[in-house]
């Protein structure tokens, strides 16, 4: 086999970089179970009994160091993770975890969509 046929290979392989866990406690927000890649997740509970999942995670692989979004849930337990609320990237774990608090304490009062209208 040459070297080229390895470089154009589909199989290339991309270093997993997995973050250090934080522990986070966000008073009223029970934690989920983190998924490899977490640094949070919780579970926010809207006045209005919406509930959705706050996770901040690192995605190097898509060239986004850290990302906190906002996802629905449905029946109490489906995460729709395709229908992301919101989301935003940040160079710094602290930043993005500043935000993932910030983001269950406005969901938790009831003004999520107040606070993502001047986020814009």
């Amino acid at each position: 086999m040459s070297e080229s046929d390895v470089i154009n290979s589909e199989q290339i392989l991309i270093p997993l970089v997995i973050p250090e866990k934080r522990e986070l406690d966000v008073p009223g927000a029970p934690p989920v179970r983190l998924q490899t890649l977490d640094l949070a997740r919780h579970i926010a509970i809207a006045p209005d009994h919406k509930q959705y999942v706050v996770a901040t995670f690192a995605d190097r692989n898509l060239g986004r160091e850290y990302v906190t979004t906002v996802y629905p849930q449905q029946g109490g337990y489906h995460t729709l993770v395709r229908l992301p609320v919101c989301e935003y990237v940040f160079d710094d774990p602290d930043d993005a975890l500043e935000r993932h608090v910030e983001l269950v304490q406005v969901i938790q009062q009831g003004k999520l969509k107040s606070y993502l209208k001047q986020q814009q």
